[in-house]
């Protein structure tokens, strides 16, 4: 039995990961951490267990490494897609893989990490093929207005209609409003399944990323 333990702070993402691990009869996910302080009581409670945790959550990489190998963990870090991966792999992470990684690929990042071999998913690939090959993720991008993608882009960082609401200037009511023509519009019919769609489909979450730096950035301008 592989043991997981989900070290990241985006709750829909790290639940997005869990539900795909958790179908899994030889995987069983023992921690979920959203607190660098759960993070390191899972380490040192969990022993033997692979550590999928993102990048900018547990930026030490140096003092994770040291610790997990005290606690016989292996590490899997989800990094930014602007990140050279060799920094992680020649500091002694076994597994990297993106926010775009898709259900099989991380599957097979985690199988072969408990293993102890070395996996990294190559973005390059991703990129060159993603045009090509996600014509349902540009399809949905494409019918999206500006403000739905805020939205998209919103739910997939974690935050809940009524902060969203506050975010936009508008009402809870508008913000479920909006939600349900998006749900409509993608054919899922909660936010993890949003969130799910959005990070299988590279176009979509590339998309959600560049709308959301957009907000900060104009976020940031007004103060």
């Amino acid at each position: 039995m592989l043991k997981i333990i989900l070290a990241d702070n985006q709750a829909i993402f790290r639940a997005g990961i869990a539900k795909v691990l958790a179908v899994e009869d030889d995987i069983r996910i023992v921690a979920q951490a959203q607190t660098v302080e759960q993070a390191m009581i899972a380490i040192e409670k969990f022993r033997g267990s692979v550590m999928i945790y993102a990048s900018s959550f547990l930026p030490d990489t140096a003092r994770l490494v040291q610790l997990a190998r005290q606690s016989g963990i292996q590490l899997v870090v989800i990094a930014e897609s602007t990140e050279v991966p060799e920094r992680y792999l020649s500091a002694g992470v076994l597994g990297l893989i993106f926010r775009s990684v898709d259900s099989a690929e991380l599957l097979r990042c985690v199988r072969k990490v408990s293993a102890g071999e070395v996996y990294a998913q190559d973005l390059r690939k991703v990129a060159n093929n993603a045009d090509c090959d996600d014509f349902v993720g540009a399809r949905v991008r494409d019918r999206l207005t500006p403000k739905e993608l805020k939205i998209v882009a919103l739910i997939v960082q974690g935050y809940k209609n009524k902060e969203i609401a506050s975010l936009l200037g508008t009402t809870e009511q508008v913000v479920k409003n909006y939600l349900r023509n998006v749900y409509d519009k993608i054919g899922v019919s909660d936010r993890l399944e949003l969130a799910l769609f959005t990070i299988h489909h590279r176009i979509l979450a590339e998309a959600a990323a560049a709308t959301a730096a957009t907000m900060r950035a104009s976020s940031g301008n007004s103060h």
